[in-house]
């Protein structure tokens, strides 16, 4: 055999050598199989208006039974005030041959223009079956929760927002602001007749703490310059919170104020 050919055999040798016995060992998880929380932390605005579903996990194989867990809850949170818990409270359940369960909770919308936050810890105490652990290593990861709740603006939240009587409702318009004074409206545009099509457009105004409200001066980004202009003021429904604008197109004078109407939802 010559030298190139018995160099060629070992090097194809040596090849599937390492084919063999250089791969990677494969990480199979053994266990200890425990429950735990999915996420340790969590956190919404108190506007929003959702359920909210915190989700616990099995790590391990589904079991044909159902897995049953305690859970404690602390926090200065206050039940009642700031959220409520809508599922068994101290108790939660993953279903047979499932991995997760869940406990729901419901945020309060209690506004009051104090910029705060507040949390809810979820601790889980208890499983059945026992052979589970709860918490994943010595560190005990996932067995607790804290669910962090941000104060928001009296006006802060999701709507629905309602143009003249001929148009479509349209949901889900968000209001923000930083400081409670200067609000951000994320969509004011509710198919208006005046437009070719509906485009989102958003817009600016702030309250005058009287239950009126002011649109300042601002250009509409959708709009063609000759046209952007808007200004406008508005009305605050003390007892619906109903909020409704008037926008006024300053640089045409053959349109006319557009009134929308935003119903929290």
């Amino acid at each position: 055999m010559s030298k190139l050919k018995t160099y060629r055999w070992v090097i194809a040798a040596a090849f599937m050598w390492c084919l063999a016995g250089c791969e990677p060992e494969r990480l199979i998880f053994k266990g200890p199989y425990h429950v735990r929380f999915t996420e340790e932390t969590a956190s919404e605005l108190e506007s929003y208006s959702e359920d909210i579903a915190l989700s616990v996990h099995l790590v391990g194989p589904q079991r044909s039974e159902k897995i049953q867990m305690s859970y404690s809850i602390a926090g200065d949170a206050r039940e009642g005030i700031d959220y409520e818990v809508l599922s068994e409270k101290g108790i939660v359940e993953i279903p047979a041959n499932e991995s997760f369960g869940y406990i729901t909770i419901r945020l309060i919308n209690n506004a009051n223009n104090i910029l705060e936050s507040q949390d809810i810890i979820f601790t889980l105490e208890g499983v059945s079956p026992v052979d589970l652990a709860i918490g994943q290593g010595d560190s005990e990861i996932g067995r607790t929760l804290t669910f962090t709740i941000f104060d928001d603006c009296i006006l802060g939240g999701y709507y629905t927002g309602y143009g003249p009587s001929n148009t479509v409702p349209i949901e889900d318009i968000r209001i923000t602001s930083a400081d409670c004074d200067e609000y951000f409206l994320s969509n004011w545009d509710i198919n208006l007749p005046i437009f070719n099509s509906s485009t989102e457009r958003d817009l600016i105004f702030n309250d005058n703490f009287d239950n009126t409200l002011t649109i300042p001066e601002q250009e509409e980004q959708t709009l063609v310059e000759d046209q952007a202009t808007i200004r406008g003021s508005g009305i605050v429904n003390p007892l619906t919170g109903e909020i409704t604008l008037t926008i006024e197109f300053v640089d045409v004078e053959d349109i006319e104020p557009q009134t929308v109407t935003f119903k929290r939802q």
